[in-house]
């Protein structure tokens, strides 16, 4: 009986083709190269394979690595490739070479010192030793335990190179601590210069290092947005990418629009006044700036029959509301799908078998969710997708997610979870909390209702600040989307848990305390990620 495959024998290969995005008369996106201020860089994403193994790694199945190959003449490998084996091959490298005109942004390395050998003999992984002043940015891994050539990578003048982290194991093995992760830039914000070069960190007992003995890449172009798509560019990747949320089938609480929140009775009240104000459609009697001080915030009608209404929002009518912003040193934009609820629903807890709703705990006024598509510069390609998950969240290639099919080209699913509406890759259950204990917060996803969120009229671009977009005066309202809620969780746990043992009701609380209780909703703006990377679980 043979061996079955392993995902990584694939490439990954989209549902459907790359469109054409629309051309631009100065912009360099998707154009296959970027110029990082004299060092010219290119993407490959096609790889010879040198070793692999099938032990360990994530899943278990293994990691295999890679040299990019073919490399286009006179451009320059950085470093190799690494991927586990549980997902389709789908990855880059960034070649390049010098065109300051210098000759002196990329040299030889002087040395390459030997981090581990493979049991079976066929892999060997070294780190280049780097001239003064230049600095090595990526492991190689050879066949045969010979030397790599001085010609195998270059390193790169040190002023082109930025500070790097890892970030996903990739194997590792307890025969001499060996282990290889994958590195990015360890400062990521609209303003960081730090580049992705998609190299790996490879380290043993025999040769320690870690993320500062490589580097990443830096973009010293002046214009390092220059690279970064034009409006039209950003509307024509949402027309092939923006995804397809699902929504629970006992989903209450739908999205709306911001517009009709405000026009159905959202009310502005202010610290110290007993009179709220309804807010303008467009928001334009919003107070600007200002951080969230606690001297405004946003709530309800107070007519009880209205309040039901707009808790239960507008899904027909909904937008969602999109930043693009350059990541990565402007080799990538992220694209940041913001959605609105005007209401998230009562938190369930799951004890053993038993499904517990917790009253008003979890429930607030103003709910704002995003997923985040990263795409690529050079090519437009979706690399990743990004979901909300409450305080964080997390990433997912775009090889691991699911797609809507039939028609739905290139655009990717997410699934909103009940009341809650944190945002899942697949549908089912997520448990925060101790599932080895069987307690937890629910977090329940499944097919019902679905927010298109490409349909013609809903997407909105809200901010591009590189491109100068005009904001929305709501955009700039930092306050609170609602009524900070205060709950006496202990009072509340032996309410609606009263059948369970003190014990038991104790770590709830507390479980509740570390999950649900936090700052009040607040806009896009306020949240962390509006000018840094994604925070991640």
């Amino acid at each position: 009986m043979g061996t079955a495959a392993l995902p990584i024998e694939k490439h990954f290969v989209p549902p459907a083709a790359l469109p054409w995005w629309p051309a631009s008369a100065d912009g360099g996106f998707a154009k296959g190269s970027i110029d990082l201020g004299g060092l010219e860089v290119r993407q490959i994403t096609t790889f010879d394979k040198v070793w692999s193994t099938t032990q360990g790694g994530q899943d278990g199945v293994g990691s295999t690595f890679f040299k990019p190959s073919p490399v286009p003449a006179g451009f320059s490998v950085l470093g190799h490739y690494a991927q586990p084996n549980n997902r389709p091959l789908f990855g880059h490298v960034l070649v390049a070479r010098d065109t300051s005109g210098t000759g002196a942004l990329l040299a030889a390395p002087v040395d390459y010192k030997l981090v581990w050998s493979s049991p079976d003999g066929a892999g060997h992984f070294w780190l280049p030793a780097s001239p003064d002043g230049y600095k090595a940015v990526g492991a190689v891994v050879t066949a045969t335990s010979d030397k790599p050539s001085a010609d195998e990578v270059r390193c790169v003048r040190a002023d082109f190179t930025d500070a790097c982290e890892t970030e996903e194991s990739v194997l590792s093995s307890d025969k001499d601590s060996f282990s290889a992760a994958t590195l990015r830039p360890a400062v990521r914000g609209i303003d960081a210069r730090g580049v992705h070069a998609g190299t790996f960190l490879a380290q043993s007992s025999a040769t320690p290092a870690n993320a500062s003995t490589l580097a990443c890449l830096k973009n010293n172009s002046a214009s390092y947005t220059s690279s970064m798509p034009d409006l039209a560019q950003v509307n024509s990747l949402l027309a092939a990418y923006a995804p397809h949320v699902y929504l629970h089938p006992n989903e209450p609480y739908l999205p709306s629009s911001v517009t009709w929140f405000f026009e159905n009775g959202a009310l502005l009240h202010q610290n110290g006044s007993q009179t709220p104000t309804p807010v303008a459609a467009d928001g334009s009697n919003l107070p600007q700036g200002g951080g969230n001080d606690g001297g405004y915030w946003l709530d309800l009608p107070v007519d009880s029959k209205q309040r039901e209404k707009v808790k239960k929002g507008d899904l027909a009518g909904a937008k969602v509301y999109v930043q693009a912003k350059p990541m990565l040193g402007g080799t990538v934009t992220d694209l940041a799908v913001w959605i609105f609820y005007p209401f998230n629903g009562p938190a369930r807890a799951k004890v053993g078998l038993l499904t517990i709703p917790l009253g008003e705990i979890g429930e607030h006024v103003g709910d704002w969710e995003h997923v985040t598509l990263r795409v690529s510069n050079f090519s437009g390609e979706l690399l990743r997708m990004y979901f909300s998950q409450h305080s964080a969240g997390t990433w997912v290639e775009a090889s691991q997610l699911e797609y809507l099919g039939g028609d739905g080209g290139n655009r990717p699913v997410a699934y909103a979870s009940l009341h809650g509406h944190a945002m899942y890759p697949k549908a089912g259950l997520v448990l925060q909390g101790d599932a080895r204990l069987g307690v937890g917060i629910r977090n329940d996803s499944a097919r019902g209702s679905r927010l298109d969120t490409g349909a013609a009229g809903r997407c909105e671009v809200v901010s591009a600040e590189y491109l100068g977009v005009a904001e929305p005066p709501w955009l700039g309202f930092e306050r609170e989307w609602g009524p900070r809620e205060e709950y006496d969780i202990g009072r509340e746990i032996n309410r609606v848990a009263r059948i369970l043992p003190r014990s038991a009701r104790e770590r709830l609380a507390k479980l509740v305390e570390k999950v649900l209780v936090g700052d009040g909703p607040t806009g896009p703006k306020m949240h962390g990620n509006w000018r840094n990377d994604e925070r991640e679980a």
